[in-house]
């Protein structure tokens, strides 16, 4: 099969043919048809996650069809068109997944960083933590679910009772998180880099309130900031726009270091938070959560061997929406 493959970190993906995985007990081969492309995936490949198997196939937005399964598999039968997430295996019993938080699972496995992802023909992927992909949806349309939507949604709902909030870096999480919100009654304001003027008018398209710079303030203050930049100097700029009591999320798996900040701004009660990577009942929660609205990926499309390509406009800021990458479709 056709990889594109990280060899070492800082350095482009290299095109090899590999053999075809083989699945385990318990695992599915999984005939990839799309994968989207996450920021989390630069920072795999340009070495800020400093943890990764090399050598690597990177991506963790993977919808495919599974070809076939390994001994014991009971949850997902070939034939079926099916989503692989950032999280891709954990032990099943320390205390965090014995309590529905096995995303905090200390020896977990996570799709493209520590197992081999989709940015290839075929991959293997644990039953346990895939989801079957609802038909309404392209396989292209629906990888960005698997992350920017999984992950992004679990951040959202750290702020349940916000009506104002604050969406600090308006990509692939941003642009569908933001649907969901115009939804539910909510008002949205929108902060993107400076000067970015297409990504202000693709915020405003999509029913926000207000888009501005990242550092701009906006004309009311907000309940909840959720911040999808990495970057660390956005957190005391979003403390400073939250009314007393309101929350602030880092959303991202890696942040620039935050810099120090005057106590005025946390007190009050303002609370702010991490999110990290997503649990099975996060994925059943969105799907669900989506399955009433109209929700739409807005996607450019790329092929395999296109991956650096897709990786250099996301980090240059080129992209509006989310990036993917179409691979093994009939």
């Amino acid at each position: 099969m056709k990889a594109m493959v990280l060899e070492r970190a800082g350095q482009k993906l290299v095109l090899r043919e590999r053999p075809l995985p083989t699945p385990g007990a318990g695992q599915a081969l999984v005939r990839v048809e799309a994968c989207a492309v996450c920021r989390t995936d630069l920072h795999v490949v340009d070495g800020e996650l400093t943890e990764p198997k090399l050598p690597l196939v990177p991506g963790h937005e993977i919808v495919g069809v599974v070809e076939e399964v390994g001994e014991g598999c009971r949850l997902v039968k070939i034939g079926e068109r099916i989503g692989i997430p950032w999280l891709g295996w954990t032990c099943g019993v320390c205390e965090y997944c014995q309590s529905g938080r096995e995303n905090l699972c200390a020896v977990a496995k996570f799709t493209g960083y520590t197992l081999d992802g989709g940015y290839a023909e075929h991959c293997v992927a644990d039953e346990r933590y895939c989801f079957h992909i609802p038909s309404g949806w392209s396989s292209e349309h629906a990888a960005p679910l698997l992350c920017a939507g999984l992950i992004g949604y679990r951040a959202y709902r750290m702020a349940p009772e916000a009506r104002r909030i604050g969406f600090y870096g308006f990509g692939a999480a941003a642009h569908l998180l933001v649907q969901l919100a115009v939804t539910q009654g909510r008002e949205v304001y929108a902060f993107t880099r400076k000067g970015d003027g297409q990504a202000m008018a693709f915020a405003r398209s999509l029913g926000c309130v207000w888009a501005g710079n990242s550092d701009e303030r906006p004309p009311q203050a907000l309940d909840a900031a959720l911040i999808f930049a990495p970057a660390g100097e956005l957190v005391p700029a979003a403390l400073s726009h939250v009314r007393p009591g309101g929350t602030v999320v880092c959303a991202g798996i890696h942040m620039s270091d935050i810099p120090s900040f005057s106590y005025s701004l946390l007190w009050k009660e303002r609370c702010m938070r991490s999110v990290a990577n997503l649990t099975r009942a996060d994925g059943v929660a969105f799907f669900e959560a989506i399955a009433g609205i109209r929700m739409e990926t807005h996607i450019t499309t790329y092929g395999l061997e296109q991956a650096n390509e897709a990786l250099d406009d996301l980090r240059s800021g080129r992209l509006v929406g989310a990036a993917v990458l179409r691979i093994g479709q009939k």
